[in-house]
């Protein structure tokens, strides 16, 4: 059922703007807008505090148990309008639960999104208490902004350590770098594992901020896969991150491990001048589209042919780490196709860059 629209009398909207001369009038500090919150506010709590009691003001008591109001307590919530003081009804067993403001809340409902966005903006705390008082006439503590930027970094936390499935056909590894605030702005690489789950579902499974990689960080990170529940992976697909194919080894010996094609035609492309590209990269694609691994090999020997005069780089590269491009030849076609394409990947990076463009976010 869909809520009910209230509709406002064109005649009390006259009486209200009876004396409206400029914008101020309206939205301002005093203006009617904050008066008439102000005012709905605590009509609505007043109509809580009868629904509690079961009886109105100056009405002979209800219940049973002979309570009855007790006076206000004062409040000042802060929000987009500023800060604005009301006063709740209190009643004398101190059982009132008001809904619409509930106790010990001081910030309108969205206060605290408003914040982690500028936040995550890349702003610090005193250019967010700055920006608050500026735009909403709302003076907001350093403290209160990082209990609330702080209770995001648990809930970060807490997800990071989630359990995760036992077993994951395929989990995609990949690096995007970043730049983060830590004192000054710097560029850090944010590392990304995506697994596929067995119903075909994407998940990501962890992010990890670091400076460096390595068969110890790896190590890390593989393990604590393990800990968190993954007893299998089917295959796992890499950008050549170095230290990972020992350090995944070493905790899921079954594990395949597959170079990610897509990221290594990319690499190749880097040695080629923009009019040679696009043959180069067609010529690639004749490598991994082959059928079989002997077809691939063959395919190989003919970009050599055809290109080591001008690129050598680029078939030294695939014949080095041919036994971790191979791998996924052992498939059939239709599961070929999502080891070596990077959509599951691109799509994750797309949403960090965007969430980076605009702003250095902090570092934890």
């Amino acid at each position: 059922m869909s809520p009910r629209t209230h509709e406002v009398p064109d005649e009390l909207l006259s009486s209200l703007l009876v004396n409206y001369t400029k914008p101020e009038d309206l939205i301002g500090e005093n203006g009617l807008l904050k008066q008439l919150t102000k005012r709905l506010v605590e009509r609505a709590l007043d109509a809580e505090m009868t629904e509690h009691l079961g009886h109105d003001k100056h009405e002979p008591v209800a219940n049973a148990a002979g309570n009855t109001r007790n006076g206000r307590s004062r409040k000042t919530l802060k929000g987009e309008f500023g800060e604005l003081p009301i006063e709740i009804p209190r009643d004398r067993h101190g059982s009132f639960a008001p809904q619409l403001i509930p106790k010990h809340q001081t910030r309108w409902a969205g206060f605290d999104d408003k914040i982690l966005s500028l936040y995550a903006r890349g702003m610090t705390v005193r250019e967010i208490q700055s920006h608050l008082e500026e735009m909403y006439g709302t003076e907001v503590s350093p403290s209160l902004i990082s209990s609330v930027t702080d209770a995001v970094v648990e809930e970060v936390k807490a997800w990071q350590a989630r359990p995760l499935d036992p077993v994951y056909p395929i989990v995609y590894l990949d690096c995007i770098h970043v730049k983060v605030r830590e004192g000054a702005v710097r560029v850090k690489a944010v590392y990304l594992a995506i697994g596929i789950t067995m119903g075909g579902e994407k998940e990501v499974l962890g992010l990890w901020l670091a400076q460096a990689e390595g068969a110890k960080f790896w190590l890390q990170v593989v393990t604590e896969l393990r800990n968190r529940g993954v007893q299998d992976i089917f295959i796992a697909c890499v950008d050549g991150l170095k230290g990972f194919p020992e350090a995944i080894e070493a905790v899921f010996p079954q594990t395949t491990v597959q170079l990610c094609i897509v990221h290594m035609v990319r690499h190749s492309l880097n040695y080629v001048s923009w009019k040679r590209r696009a043959e180069v990269a067609a010529d690639l694609k004749r490598i991994y589209a082959c059928a079989t691994v002997e077809e691939a090999e063959q395919a190989l020997t003919e970009f050599e042919a055809k290109w080591d005069a001008q690129y050598p780089p680029i078939s030294q590269s695939w014949r080095r780490n041919w036994s971790r491009l191979i791998p996924f030849f052992d498939y059939p076609p239709e599961i070929r196709k999502v080891i070596y394409t990077t959509n599951a990947i691109e799509s994750v990076n797309m949403s960090l860059r965007k969430l980076t463009k605009n702003g250095n976010p902090p570092a934890h």
